[in-house]
């Protein structure tokens, strides 16, 4: 409690927060709201397929040239005009679905839309964080973000059963659109400090050469990203597209699937808790070693583990990947050059993303050739071998936590960039 008071202290990072508080459970409403309104609308996964792609596509596309905004111009005032074009779109959809007149072609191009506003929020939303703050608070800053983040997880499907199901699907989508509403006008309060020097006007392909030359210097930035962009699209996009057919196979019953989800939200709000407090000498290092149990988690439900052999998994796997993603947004706030931390992220948002749609496309296919049971376990094992890459570059393995209370972004970029 007392680092919670200490973070929330600072008026600017209280207001993103509060408002990103509102959004992210819009987000999660939304998420579950689009699958059961398309559902029971059409019943085809074909499209629901769809207007998941839609959202997905755009947002991946157009990231790079958010990060590169990002850098350019006030952060929060990008974030301003994205949370009000999102509202937008939303307001639009509840709308429709009011009258009773959307169509799915409709859906698709609403949400690919929102994407693409997306694709410009997300960057600069990293790069804000660390100038609300002082720099020695930035990790209690991501952990609570964090925190919150994973509490929305299990907040936000509920709510949209609640409302989807029994008051209905515009009444979910223009929650959604309120809450973008708020943060937009708490986000309007926000006054960041300036962290390093203004980078110079540069043509728009320059700047993203630049920004990879930033993550391309650092082995433990690119390694990182590549290993998770080959990571989600085995471990997270399978799980999620063949673990309710496992549950529903081998453990009795779809429902499992949700309580286990729900056991990895518990052990993510508890990582985000731990990270606090807990500030390993090698935090990189120790985040990945504890994300090993995310892939072991898909394998063991492949394998039809006994059920404590899951629920056990399921904790530790969301404790260390929720502890494993602070410790790296972490690392890049303090080791990226703040005039291109935005594009930096970018790329790392791109390379999670880039191969999640194909990871989702691929599952069902190779499910009706192999067995669900044996994607989800070779997905797996390819996990635990792409994570054990992600430990062997020198600099993974040495880079250091951030030194509490100094000024680590007025510090010159030689001094604390971490060579390949």
């Amino acid at each position: 409690m007392t680092s919670y008071l200490r973070v929330l202290r600072h008026p600017d990072f209280r207001y993103l927060f509060l408002g990103q508080a509102a959004s992210m459970i819009g987000d999660r409403v939304v998420l579950v709201a689009i699958a059961l309104f398309v559902t029971q609308t059409t019943g085809s996964p074909t499209d629901l397929g769809l207007v998941l792609g839609a959202q997905t596509l755009p947002l991946v596309a157009l990231l790079l040239f958010g990060g590169v905004w990002a850098d350019r111009l006030p952060r929060h005032r990008i974030m301003v005009a994205t949370d009000l074009v999102r509202a937008a779109l939303h307001t639009i959809l509840a709308i429709l679905i009011f009258a009773g007149r959307v169509r799915i072609w409709e859906l698709v191009v609403i949400e690919a839309c929102f994407g693409a506003a997306q694709a410009f929020f997300e960057p600069a939303y990293t790069g804000l964080l660390p100038q609300t703050v002082p720099e020695s608070l930035i990790q209690s800053a991501r952990a609570l973000t964090q925190s919150m983040q994973n509490l929305a997880i299990l907040v936000g499907p509920a709510l949209a059963t609640v409302l989807v199901l029994g008051v209905g699907a515009g009444e979910a989508f223009a929650f959604d659109a309120a809450t973008f509403v708020l943060s937009a006008v708490l986000l309007l309060r926000v006054r960041p400090r300036p962290r390093g020097q203004a980078a110079a006007a540069a043509p728009l392909f320059e700047e993203l050469r630049a920004g990879w030359r930033e993550v391309r210097s650092r082995s433990w930035v690119w390694v990182t990203i590549a290993v998770f962009t080959g990571a989600v699209m085995c471990v997270y996009a399978q799980w999620f597209a063949l673990g309710p057919v496992v549950a529903r196979d081998h453990y009795g019953g779809v429902g499992v699937f949700g309580w286990v989800q729900t056991i990895v939200g518990v052990g993510s709000i508890a990582g985000s808790v731990a990270g606090f407090a807990w500030r390993p000498r090698r935090p990189l290092w120790t985040g990945l070693v504890l994300t090993l149990g995310w892939p072991l988690l898909n394998g063991a439900f492949a394998l039809g583990a006994p059920f404590l052999v899951v629920v056990v998994l399921a904790l530790v796997g969301g404790f260390g990947f929720s502890l494993c993603l602070i410790w790296w947004e972490t690392a890049l706030a303090h080791h990226i050059p703040p005039n291109a931390l935005s594009r930096v992220s970018a790329y790392d948002w791109m390379g999670s993303l880039a191969l999640l749609p194909l990871g989702y496309v691929v599952a069902g296919p190779l499910a009706n050739a192999f067995g669900a049971r044996t994607v989800l376990g070779v997905g797996s094992a390819i996990g635990v071998a792409l994570l054990v890459l992600a430990l062997l570059p020198r600099s993974t393995r040495e880079l250091p936590g951030p030194p509490d209370g100094e000024q680590v972004a007025a510090q010159p970029r030689s001094a604390r960039a971490m060579s390949a």
